[in-house]
């Protein structure tokens, strides 16, 4: 396994454990990206092979943020704490333009997607209980299905989406974080320390561009 394919697996794992988590105020919705007004806020960038290019720009009439991929991997990561038990739901919008063309996404030279949202969880002082879940649009695996990274199994895989169906159009998503963890781990979930967003290309050595909306958490 190289350096950039282990970075790029537990993006944040290791650095959360040293930083301390903005405490926030709770409320119905929890802001996690607004970038529909243009607000960058608390947002970091993380570089593993090559460099993702990220912009606001603006699609028709909606504010967004524009990602484009040519054999390249860089994220884009926010340090927030969520309480699942107050807010357990995560929302998002996101657009793709076109699916990554590569090989098995179960297997390392597959691991590549036009777009993905983490979430990470805290494994307290213990950073090898940090564990992640991957929300991505699948260019061959079916809507819903789970798999293990393949780099690390404490990073679990969700299709939300797969294949060409609805490419260029903007998709609302909601999905029952805790539940989702349950489901995967077996266990209760830690707080969530971390959000970010990926377009990656570098291991199929090819080209991608999607759009991000905004991202909250809420009640339901």
């Amino acid at each position: 396994m190289t350096r950039n394919f282990r970075q790029k697996v537990t993006l944040l794992m290791g650095i959360l454990i040293t930083l301390g988590i903005p405490s926030v105020t709770y409320a119905q919705r929890l802001e996690v990206a607004r970038f529909s007004a243009a607000d960058m806020s608390g947002w970091e960038k993380k570089s593993f092979f090559g460099e993702t290019r990220y912009k606001l720009r603006k699609d028709g009439d909606k504010q967004a943020l524009y990602a484009e991929s040519r054999a390249a991997a860089s994220g884009l990561f926010r340090e927030i704490g969520v309480d699942l038990n107050r807010t357990p739901y995560l929302h998002w919008t996101w657009k793709v333009e076109n699916l990554v063309n590569g090989s098995d996404e179960r297997g390392t030279q597959g691991d590549d997607y036009s777009a993905r949202i983490y979430v990470v969880f805290s494994g307290g002082l213990l950073f090898w209980h940090t564990r992640a879940i991957n929300y991505v649009w699948s260019s061959r695996e079916p809507q819903g299905s789970t798999w293990p990274n393949a780099f690390a199994a404490n990073a679990q895989m969700i299709a939300i989406r797969s294949g060409p169906e609805n490419l260029g159009t903007w998709l609302a998503e909601r999905r029952d974080v805790r539940a989702d963890y349950q489901r995967l781990f077996g266990s209760e979930p830690g707080k969530i320390v971390a959000v970010a967003l990926m377009t990656d290309t570098d291991n199929t050595n090819s080209a991608a561009v999607a759009w991000y909306g905004d991202i909250w958490f809420a009640q339901n």
